[in-house]
């Protein structure tokens, strides 16, 4: 069988084909579409956020072929925040042939434990306890796997709402404690409740993107391949963001692409603050996620 997932996150739209029998990859997409776009101001999915989610489908269909594969596409904490959510996806089904559907917390923190436990084991990291953290645009997943059990909370705070949530980085610095309160919170319950864990893995845009930053690629460089297992200490949050901080817009654009420069100095901030609470120095990056959990399900199923 031909399995094509398509997670339509927050921020971005990622893609993903493959052969479940020989356990290939045929192809990738991934384009940043800012689904949450203005979101925290007017709860709605906007027309322009629309539009480049339907370009983006159609440019994934053309080099992935949708029709000769089965295809399962979710979407997030967006979609699941909007209050226009139904007539967003109906009109994307409309215009594409995709049929979306909003995936709660459970299976959200699902499929990525499944995509990350699959990489680990490919990159012989085998901890017996490890915690998982999603950055994503509209919130943040934190997933504790024991070898007994699973504990896991969303929280509604990413990259894109915090962004368009303060004026400039300064102020979004100056609250961000604050606007992890609950995190940390929900941290001290479950370390109170079980023991801390070995490991930290991080997924999604941006520990990716300062991996990358760190391994010397650009947006257009940029190879998962290599992405995968690498080890990011506090510091190097630090340099990589003041880097960022020293470039030029065009500088910034080829870096990280376009749409994401003004983003990726929050979701810095996110991350470096979840290095406080969860007691951790470094962090192991993997460019899986919730596209490859879906794919591994679909194919599984």
């Amino acid at each position: 069988m031909i399995a094509l997932a398509i997670d339509l996150g927050s921020n971005s739209i990622r893609a993903l084909k493959i052969d479940c029998n020989r356990k290939e990859t045929l192809g990738t997409f991934h384009k940043t579409v800012r689904t949450a776009d203005g979101l925290n101001r007017t709860k709605k999915i906007s027309k322009e956020a629309l539009e480049r989610i339907i370009n983006a489908l159609q440019e994934a269909d053309r080099k992935l072929n949708f029709k000769s594969a089965k295809i399962r596409a979710v979407t997030t904490e967006a979609l699941r925040q909007a209050t226009n959510s139904k007539e967003i996806l109906d009109d994307i089904k409309r215009k594409t042939g995709v049929e979306f559907k909003i995936i709660d917390g459970d299976n959200e923190a699902r499929y990525a434990l499944v995509a990350t436990k699959y990489r680990l084991e490919k990159l012989n990291i085998t901890p017996k306890n490890f915690v998982l953290v999603d950055i994503g645009g509209a919130s943040t997943e934190i997933i504790f796997s024991y070898s007994s059990k699973t504990i896991f909370k969303s929280f509604s705070i990413g990259i894109v709402t915090l962004t368009q949530k303060f004026n400039s980085l300064e102020e979004t610095q100056k609250n961000i404690s604050k606007e992890m309160e609950d995190i940390k919170r929900f941290v001290d319950e479950v370390y109170q409740s079980s023991k801390k864990v070995e490991k930290f893995i991080a997924i999604a845009g941006t520990p990716t993107t300062i991996a990358s930053l760190k391994l010397g690629f650009t947006y257009k460089t940029y190879n998962p391949n290599r992405i995968h297992g690498t080890v990011l200490s506090i510091e190097d949050l630090d340099i990589q963001l003041k880097k960022l901080l020293t470039m030029s817009k065009e500088e910034k654009i080829e870096a990280v692409g376009v749409g994401r420069e003004d983003l990726i100095a929050s979701g810095v901030l996110i991350f470096r603050e979840l290095y406080k609470i969860l007691g951790f120095n470094e962090s192991i990056v993997i460019d899986d996620g919730i596209r490859e959990g879906v794919a591994y399900s679909l194919c599984n199923k």
